[in-house]
């Protein structure tokens, strides 16, 4: 067995950001844009005396799949959490930016191209938002990766990948959300606000951040496929995530759209009506949600292996 078949076995939640996106594309296509060698370092930890990472603790580069160019954006949770500041922002806009203009290329040089041969946007989330050490040039990188996002819609469909240890947070989550498709493990988690923040602003008894059954029923891939927070969930493996990604570049370009989860009047009156329900509901756990939904018994749907869990879970009508 190869290294990369090896690889592809690995489980995505303990795999690191530079192995998430070699296992990603086909092996020996990947090409890092501003890898380690480039030393593009953070100005700022520097200046505050913090340790710096040579990629920023973000891996970009292309690959592909198949036919299909695969623009890939990994980030890494070991350093600083994944948080964002200045250089991290700018090689994720670097990347967009780049998909977009490819895109545009071939549009015009090979306009008999299949969807299968235009380009795509993989994003491997795992951060906790912006970066502290650096906050506003933190904050200012959201809004650009938001810009490129918006730039993309339509032409490059961009894929939120999310099964990391940190989970995506913060601005991030932000981000995510304004993505075409979110792909999860039932170990990725997404949110706006993480639990660990939660607690310390509201206390022990609003949110116990150390209750991981807790966390998990409240911002973790299960929870989020039956809310429809994400289109779809697959195994804890690099190869499960690859496969998906797979399938996905294979789509018409304008069925993208159909899987969005915000970004229309449509979805914004969808959005409303699941603020009513909750307004009605009351809800004290998302179980309670589960079974609105139609799923008499979360307990047992919860611990099910995740092929039966797709099978027979109910989502979220709204």
């Amino acid at each position: 067995m190869s290294k990369w078949s090896t690889l592809l076995s690995r489980s995505f939640l303990e795999s690191n950001a530079r192995e998430r996106a070699l296992g990603l594309v086909d092996d020996g296509t990947f090409t890092e844009l501003v890898g380690p060698f480039d030393r593009r370092t953070s100005p700022h930890l520097e200046t505050l005396g913090e340790a710096v990472e040579f990629d920023d603790g973000i891996v970009t580069g292309i690959g592909k799949i198949g036919k299909t160019p695969v623009f890939v954006i990994s980030q890494e949770g070991r350093f600083i959490g994944g948080a964002v500041g200045e250089v991290g922002g700018a090689k994720m806009v670097g990347t967009i930016k780049a998909a977009i203009d490819f895109a545009d290329r071939i549009a015009k040089d090979y306009p008999n191209a299949t969807d299968e041969e235009k380009p795509i946007v993989a994003i491997s989330f795992e951060t906790g938002g912006v970066r502290l050490h650096e906050a506003n040039a933190g904050l200012l990188a959201h809004a650009e990766v938001m810009d490129q996002l918006q730039k993309a819609r339509h032409k490059v469909p961009v894929i939120a990948l999310i099964g990391s240890k940190v989970g995506c947070f913060g601005g991030m989550g932000f981000v995510a959300a304004a993505t075409d498709v979110i792909v999860m493990s039932e170990f990725g988690r997404l949110g706006l606000t993480g639990p660990e923040v939660i607690e310390q602003e509201m206390g022990k008894d609003e949110f116990d951040s150390a209750d991981r059954a807790l966390v998990y029923r409240t911002t973790g891939g299960r929870h989020k496929y039956v809310m429809g927070d994400c289109n779809f969930l697959v195994e804890d493996t690099i190869a499960a995530f690859r496969a998906q990604l797979a399938e996905l570049a294979k789509l018409p370009r304008e069925k993208f759209e159909e899987l969005r989860r915000i970004g229309s009047e449509v979805l914004v009156a969808k959005q409303l009506k699941g603020v009513a329900l909750a307004a009605e509901m009351q809800p004290k756990d998302s179980r309670d949600v589960w079974v609105h939904a139609g799923n008499p018994d979360p307990v047992s749907l919860a611990l099910a292996p995740v092929a039966d869990f797709r099978a027979q879970a109910k989502r979220l009508a709204l």
